[in-house]
């Protein structure tokens, strides 16, 4: 720890700086934990999902308070003041999936205000809306993305750790289809997603082993095959963990030079290591003999993590023809590689037929970043890469998406000079860095046999950094 740092996190330096206005950040909620207070559910004319996932789920839903004329207290000063919650709550879901005018954006405007200051420490905003594409009528269709800016804005004004988040449902979508997506937002597992927008479609797959209320969904991978690359340290070892939780058969791979390392997350979590560089071009007929050799001749991958991944960053003018095409060979050429193998049906030890892939994109992907064509240019990559790949396998009860971390705190990160690590922690709508595990959680959710109705997202892990889209 630098002279500074240590001054930083003394108590005169956490006085300073709460007065600078950087206060200590919320501790998040973490893990498959939902809300303590009511969960409240503002049912929209139009709508009706909201209801029936939350049954689903087991969850109850309470009535939330409007901010009408006739509920409102004056304060000391005579101003009419929203109406005010006893019990905190945990959250408010919104279900716009109804709504088509302009007016009745004011019925959102009415259920929020009043939780804006009294939502719970990590309590979530969740706004269900209808996708743009499923709706008729140019108003229609920009009241549809008024939803994002409106769910955009409260994720940046709600405080002690509470996050909003935006779903748009495609038409035919049932509750089913949504059930998985809103018990992750609900639960810790979504901690540092907030700000963020994306779809589910009707499930292609039908699979309902996935679904059951809150609390019963522990083991969603019980019996099934996950292979994770780049899995011996940091982020890789986190998401390996998440899986092992939630009961995956693991197939841990890194490179042969952290192979102690792999060893020993392959033993803790009673998986199989297999040391790989990635970039070989029989690096999918690896995999997929590792799958059989160790689970027998007929099984068959659930899900494909493309964790592994590189930086060499400089600036463009100084970026050799080298440091440009490692990182785009191990972070973007390899997964299509080792995924158009993988793809193949009749392959032994290769996806099997309701599998998932997910990739890990960056914010990097997203806006850019100095010092990093060639990383940036490679995660952006990624996420051009599953949403064509959703296109292609449109046919196939296959899936794949990706999510896009930002500022994460890793024993990379640490190596970042403070100041500009603790910019890049305050940057965000929850001013701290995430945590490996919470890019896990997100992972964990895209492969849930029920998610089935996610399918070329990106979801970023940012905390709502600013950066970017």
């Amino acid at each position: 720890m630098s002279i500074l740092e240590s001054l930083f996190e003394s108590p005169l330096g956490r006085q300073v700086a709460a007065r600078a206005g950087l206060a200590e950040p919320p501790v998040l909620r973490r893990g498959r934990v939902i809300p303590s207070g009511p969960v409240l559910l503002a049912e929209l004319p139009g709508g009706g999902i909201g209801r029936a996932v939350l049954a689903a789920l087991g969850v109850p839903a309470s009535e939330p308070l409007l901010d009408l004329p006739e509920n409102r207290t004056p304060d000391e000063r005579g101003r009419p003041q929203p109406p005010r919650y006893d019990v905190r709550p945990g959250a408010l879901v919104i279900d716009a999936t109804g709504v088509r005018e302009i007016v009745q954006l004011e019925l959102l405007r009415q259920v929020l205000r009043p939780v804006m200051k009294r939502l719970e420490g990590s309590g979530r905003v969740i706004i269900l809306g209808t996708h743009a594409d499923d709706v008729e009528g140019l108003e229609a269709r920009a009241v549809a993305q008024a939803l994002d800016g409106i769910m955009r804005t409260v994720g940046k004004e709600l405080r002690g750790g509470a996050t909003a988040n935006l779903v748009w449902l495609s038409d035919g979508a049932d509750a089913a289809d949504l059930a998985s997506t809103l018990a992750f937002l609900l639960e810790g597992r979504s901690a540092f997603v907030s700000g963020q927008a994306w779809r589910v479609r009707p499930r292609k797959d039908g699979d309902r082993s996935g679904e059951g209320m809150l609390g019963e969904r522990s083991r969603p991978f019980e019996g099934r095959i996950v292979v994770v690359t780049g899995a011996a340290r940091g982020i890789g070892a986190a998401i390996a963990h998440t899986f092992h939780r939630d009961g995956a058969q693991l197939v841990v791979i890194d490179m042969p030079a952290a192979g102690e390392s792999l060893a020993a997350v392959a033993n803790e979590l009673r998986g199989s290591a297999l040391q790989l560089d990635i970039t070989t071009p029989q690096a999918g007929a690896r995999i997929a003999a590792q799958v059989t050799r160790v689970h027998g001749p007929q099984a068959k991958i659930w899900a494909i993590v493309h964790n592994a991944g590189i930086t060499r960053d400089t600036m463009l003018a100084n970026l050799d023809e080298k440091r440009w095409a490692s990182v785009l060979d191990v972070n973007l050429a390899a997964e299509m590689r080792i995924n158009e193998l993988l793809l193949d049906p009749a392959l032994p030890g290769g996806l099997g037929e309701n599998a998932r892939i997910v990739g890990i994109a960056s914010t990097s992907g997203w806006a850019g970043n100095k010092g990093q064509a060639n990383y940036a240019a490679s995660k952006a990559g990624v996420m051009g890469l599953v949403r064509a790949e959703a296109e292609e396998l449109v046919g196939r009860p296959v899936t794949a998406n990706a999510v896009a971390p930002g500022f994460i705190e890793t024993d990379m990160t640490a190596a970042i000079p403070f100041v500009q690590r603790e910019v890049f922690r305050r940057t965000n709508s929850l001013s701290q860095g995430g945590q490996p595990v919470d890019v896990a959680e997100s992972l964990a959710y895209l492969c849930d046999p029920a998610s089935g109705g996610v399918d070329g997202q990106v979801i970023r892990v940012c905390g709502q950094n600013i950066i970017g889209a």
